[in-house]
């Protein structure tokens, strides 16, 4: 598995999420578990590459007038966070599961969450400040969205908002 189609998995996996029916409980956190499974297992096999301080390195052209490229790396440093997103997706995708009210919309929320881990790695992965900016804004948005789930409670809009701004306020300090 390269490290674009490790980067694509949860964002392909939320929109899968998006489409299932309202009362697929099982099947929405099995596919968030299965996701983070998933890249936890292709993270471990590239251990060894890693370990002696190796770098796995992936390069697209993106904007080449410009002189910039899509760049993926994972590091030792990426490596760790990486299988933390992913360790900590698959426990929360098990515990939303038996979290989750019936009447809540769970494709919504799994569709957010698996975003907010594509986020995540993607700013864990970056290869220039373009992307980590990206990845970055990525990552509020979809924290934003999962703090204000349950949007008709007043503190989750409130928290929802703080972290809008807080996230937003460490975007500008990051340019």
């Amino acid at each position: 598995m390269s490290l674009i189609v490790l980067l694509l998995l949860p964002f392909i996996g939320s929109c899968l999420a998006a489409i299932l029916p309202h009362n697929a409980r099982n099947a929405e956190s099995f596919l968030a578990g299965l996701v983070a499974l998933i890249g936890a297992i292709q993270m471990a096999l590239w251990f060894p590459q890693i370990a002696d301080g190796g770098v796995i390195r992936e390069e697209y052209f993106w904007l080449p007038s410009l002189g910039m490229n899509f760049v993926l790396r994972i590091d030792g440093f990426a490596w760790l966070f990486s299988m933390l997103v992913l360790g900590i997706g698959a426990l929360v995708s098990l515990y939303a599961r038996y979290y989750m009210s019936p009447d809540d919309p769970v494709p919504r929320f799994f569709a957010f969450f698996l975003a907010f881990m594509g986020a995540m790695l993607g700013l864990v992965m970056s290869g220039n400040l373009i992307q980590i900016v990206f990845f970055w804004e990525l990552t509020s948005l979809f924290s934003f969205l999962l703090i204000g789930y349950w949007h008709h409670r007043a503190d989750a809009r409130r928290g929802a908002y703080m972290a809008l701004m807080v996230t937003g306020a460490g975007g500008l300090a990051l340019l």
